[in-house]
């Protein structure tokens, strides 16, 4: 049996490099994860949290593999009770070549329950709107906070 995955693809008027900043380096992901900021050394066998604006830990997990700027593997698992309580899932953030300026970006979420593919569900869309729009035009598209 499968596990729960969600899935996301975009385009982006951008470089790999840039992409890869986007997602990695805390002056990008302090405007497009909402004021969440990473806490790790990328790379492989790191502790990895996601920790919010007042300071609690939204996720954590571990760095799994990091091919700068390619692709990145997390073991991931949210902190709040009841999604703690679905384990550890696995996140895959793939980016390719796609044309003259442009990269395809794909995030693969598995979880082992259907309330992370929830509360992800929700989430990713708005932090990946967020890195399209800041790269492609230097604004953001969203710029409320994570809970």
């Amino acid at each position: 049996m499968s596990k729960p995955t969600f899935v996301y693809v975009t385009y982006i008027r951008s470089t790999a490099d840039k992409v890869w900043a986007a997602l990695t380096e805390p002056e990008f992901t302090a405007k497009t994860w909402f004021g969440a900021r990473h806490e790790t050394e990328w790379k492989p066998g790191a502790a990895w949290r996601l920790i919010l604006q007042d300071g609690r830990v939204a996720d954590a997990g571990e760095i799994v593999e990091i091919d700068k700027p390619r692709r990145l593997v997390l073991k991931w698992r949210n902190e709040k009770p009841e999604l703690k309580e679905e384990g550890w899932s696995r996140c895959t953030i793939e980016i390719e070549s796609a044309a003259d300026n442009a990269v395809k970006l794909t995030v693969t979420h598995e979880a082992n329950g259907p309330k992370l593919i929830e509360a992800v569900s929700g989430s990713w869309p708005r932090i990946l709107s967020n890195i399209k729009s800041l790269l492609e035009t230097g604004e953001l598209v969203l710029e409320n906070k994570i809970q």
